[in-house]
Formats: structure tokens, C-alpha cells, sequence
């Protein structure tokens, strides 16, 4: 599904925490991922274009509801403010829920009523894809990734 913001919520199935590239790539695996997704965006987050000093890496993920499917997508890297919208839900408890809104706002140029919105419709998927109660990891374009292409 397609969205109409540039930067999104990317709320993942409870039943996929703590399954990231990390924790599944042999040790080193996912330092060469993320310094090349530093790489690819030349010191600025692949999101809202700032220019910052630290990135932080990002996988990106489609799910598949019919096929019970997590399919990584990407690799990004984003700046901390950016990051913590995506993971709205981390950022919610520990108290950065106000900037998070405040950046999603000016990223996306839209009003407090859309942010809403925007978190509803996210909240929704996330409720819908938890009632799947496993999901079949593809990462079928990690090679493309560990190669650098």
C-alpha cells in the first residue's frame, strides 16, 4: 500500500520483535549493511534530506497478510527524529511522542488532525497484522545487500 507521506509509521507484528537483521546475520553481518546504507546516503537522512552526523540504519519490511509473509524491502539510513516516528510505538514509551508529531508534521507538511489520522490508520494495521501468529521471513534481497548493489 502506497502512502501519501513521505516519512510513515512502520509499526511491526509483535510476533516479529527483536527478529531483525542483528540478531538473524552472523556477527559483523550487519555493521557492512548499515555502513553501506550510510554510504548510499552521502551524510544525509534518506528521508527528510537533513544533514546530520549520525544515521541510523533502518530495515524496511512489506507483509503480505495473505501468505503470513515479512519480506525485507530495504535498507535506509534516516536521522534519529525520523527513525523515531517510524518506531512510534518505542517513541511513544519512552516519552518522545511530542517531537515525533512535531517531525512527522513538518516532514510530511500536514496538520495535527492528519498526524492522527495517519497513526489511526497505522494502529489499525498494526491490530490486523497481529492476528497472524506467525509470519515466514523472506529476505530474498539480502544478497543484493550484502553485495552492495
Amino acid at each position: 500500500m502506497e502512502s501519501r507521506y513521505k516519512l510513515n509509521f512502520e509499526l511491526v507484528p509483535d510476533s516479529c520483535w527483536y527478529s531483525n537483521l542483528r540478531t538473524l546475520l552472523p556477527p559483523g553481518g550487519w555493521d557492512v549493511l548499515r555502513k553501506r546504507a550510510y554510504a548510499r546516503a552521502g551524510g544525509r537522512c534518506m528521508i527528510c534530506g537533513a544533514s546530520t552526523a549520525r544515521l541510523e540504519a533502518h530495515e524496511q519490511w512489506e507483509y503480505d497478510e495473505q501468505n503470513c509473509v515479512q519480506k525485507l524491502t530495504n535498507i535506509i539510513a534516516v536521522c534519529h527524529a525520523c527513525h523515531s516516528v517510524i518506531h512510534i510505538g518505542r517513541t511513544q514509551l519512552t516519552g518522545g511522542e511530542r517531537a515525533a508529531c512535531e517531525h512527522f508534521m513538518k516532514v510530511n507538511g500536514c496538520s495535527y488532525a492528519e498526524y492522527r489520522k495517519a497513526l489511526g490508520e497505522a494502529n489499525a494495521d498494526h491490530a490486523r497484522r497481529n492476528r497472524v501468529a506467525e509470519w515466514k521471513l523472506d529476505l530474498s534481497l539480502l544478497p543484493e545487500f550484502l553485495s552492495g548493489k
